[in-house]
């Protein structure tokens, strides 16, 4: 099993940036596949990025496009969502989660989550 643990969220004012990490431990393989999920309040946690472990590929909702970028540290087994030009709609709990057998993007298909961090951007 592998065990994850989020960090960097925070308060923001919408326009600013915020970067996440996740740092990885346990029973892991390079094959992995990392994703960040989000979730507000009375909503379905929703799919924001994920990225290859071993060969870098990344995806992304279109409603975060152009404005995060999800990376990788190898040697310290960390992931990294940075975020930039945040929006109010932004706000929500974000977590981090690995995929053991490929490179998903619904929920379903990851098998370890982290406890998440809160992120809120004020208006």
């Amino acid at each position: 099993q592998v065990q994850l643990v989020e960090s960097g969220g925070g308060l923001v004012q919408a326009g600013g940036s915020l970067r996440l990490s996740c740092a990885a431990s346990g029973r892991f393989f390079s094959n992995y596949g990392m994703g960040w999920f989000r979730q507000a309040p009375g909503q379905e946690r929703e799919f924001v990025a994920a990225i290859s472990w071993s060969n870098g590929r990344t995806y992304y909702a279109d409603s975060v496009k152009g404005r995060f970028t999800i990376s990788r540290d190898n040697a310290k087994k960390t992931v990294y969502l940075q975020m930039n030009s945040l929006k109010p709609e932004d706000t929500a709990v974000y977590y981090c989660a690995a995929d053991h057998y490929g490179l998903g993007s619904s929920a379903k298909e990851y098998e370890d989550w982290g406890q998440g961090t809160q992120v809120t951007v004020s208006s």
